[in-house]
């Protein structure tokens, strides 16, 4: 088993936080895991992108090679278009629908969104609007993550389990709602594939 991911979006969308959450949960299921991550200008909200490696075997790299990944997470279209290079042919995208426009010379969304159902395998879901259902628009990605649940190779009891560790000192409360956002994801991803 061995899964490359890579997760894209804009700074302050919670991308590390998918993959702290990704990376728990690999060790709860008794994997080897590396990551390497930039988010230089997150602050100002610059790309964010890390890379995650999950295998059965020890890892070498953290670094994913151009048509290696197996799986990219994003929570902003245009990054995840950044990223498809690293697809494998037959990798999956799981990206956010809705854009987070903060450059002025942002391209056309509908030129992006042609390039994005031009891909094969894809689940494309708009994660804010999810996550405002279930009371939490600041957990949108933890339902990006649920979204992406079916293709990770890890249990989804064990990215629960995770969910608990990350947010556990934040409190029940945060905990329970980041748990019904990877649940509302995962629903979705379920119904599109």
């Amino acid at each position: 088993m061995k899964t490359d991911i890579i997760l894209s979006g804009v700074g302050g969308q919670g991308i590390l936080s998918i993959a702290a959450v990704i990376g728990e949960a690999a060790l709860y299921d008794g994997l080897y895991m590396k990551q390497a991550e930039v988010h230089g200008m997150s602050q100002r909200g610059g790309d964010v992108q890390s890379n995650l490696r999950i295998s059965d075997k020890p890892i070498a790299s953290d670094l994913i090679p151009l048509g290696s990944a197996d799986l990219i997470i994003s929570l902003e279209p245009m990054e995840s278009l950044r990223y498809l290079p690293y697809l494998k042919k037959d990798g999956w995208l799981v990206t956010n629908s809705v854009p987070f426009v903060n450059i002025p010379n942002y391209p056309d969304i509908k030129e992006v969104y042609s390039a994005l159902n031009a891909l094969p395998h894809k689940v494309m879901l708009d994660v804010e609007n999810i996550a405002k259902e279930i009371g939490s628009v600041r957990s949108a990605n933890i339902v990006m993550l649920g979204a992406a649940a079916p293709f990770l190779g890890i249990e989804y009891t064990k990215l629960e389990q995770g969910i608990r560790d990350i947010f556990g000192k934040k409190g029940p409360e945060v905990v329970g709602m980041n748990i019904l956002a990877l649940e509302a994801g995962y629903d979705v991803a379920k119904k599109l594939l």
